[in-house]
């Protein structure tokens, strides 16, 4: 299982993103909270940016809006990961187009629901 990133990591509970990076722990994926502050979450090391990440990142999924999307775009395309997952209120169809045409694969989904039915 390779790394997931999850863009708009949250240190409050009841957040999407907080719940994807705690679902993504019990079932055993190594996770990376990417949030403006940086900030470790849940024990786990924070980036304020995807392209700070030391490792090859295998899936991005993202919490954040489209108008916050611009420089997590560029920092997509420049760290290649195999897949982004779009989660709902973060779809970019825009982005989408631009990461597809790179190679990257794009999913619009939520991630607590691929991971609930074992299909992440």
């Amino acid at each position: 299982m390779g790394i997931v990133a999850v863009v708009g990591a949250s240190e409050k509970p009841d957040r999407y993103a907080n719940r994807a990076l705690r679902m993504l722990l019990s079932r055993g994926f190594t996770s990376i909270p990417i949030s403006r502050s940086g900030k470790d979450i849940l024990g786990l090391k924070g980036y304020a940016s995807l392209a700070a990440i030391p490792h090859p990142v295998d899936t991005v999924t993202i919490y954040v809006s489209p108008e916050r999307q611009t420089s997590v775009l560029q920092d997509l395309l420049a760290i290649r990961p195999r897949r982004v997952i779009f989660n709902p209120g973060a779809e970019n169809p825009e982005a989408a187009a631009v990461l597809a045409q790179a190679g990257i694969t794009v999913i619009e989904a939520c991630t607590l629901v691929l991971l609930s039915t074992g299909q992440f």
